[in-house]
Order: C-alpha cells, then sequence, then structure tokens
C-alpha cells in the first residue's frame, strides 16, 4: 500500500469510528504530539485527509 493510500484508510477509520467528533479527535491527537515534540507525527497527521473526505477544498483555506 502507498503511503497516500495509507493516509486515506486513516481518515476513513478515524472518520468511522468518530463519526461528527473526527475534526475534535485529529484537534486532540495533533496537540498531544506537539506536546510530545513529535513534528513527524504531526506532519504525517491526516487531517486534511478527513476534510477531504467531507468535501472541505483545504487548498483554498
Amino acid at each position: 500500500m502507498t503511503p497516500d493510500r495509507e493516509r486515506w484508510a486513516e481518515a476513513l477509520a478515524v472518520e468511522r469510528q468518530h463519526g461528527d467528533r473526527a475534526p475534535a479527535f485529529i484537534a486532540e491527537r495533533a496537540a498531544a504530539l506537539a506536546l510530545a515534540g513529535d513534528i513527524a507525527g504531526i506532519a504525517r497527521w491526516i487531517a486534511a485527509r478527513i476534510d477531504q473526505l467531507r468535501g472541505v477544498d483545504v487548498q483554498s483555506l
């Protein structure tokens, strides 16, 4: 599986598990990674994919 497909799979899993609360879950996870100093983890996180799944054009933000 390519890294891009892995990100999509992760986004779908978060969306299924957390539903409407997915954006809040992602924000909480990103904050925890930031506090831990895990810059690579933040970069890898999937907020943009969740927005894409929900039809938000992240390029226009």
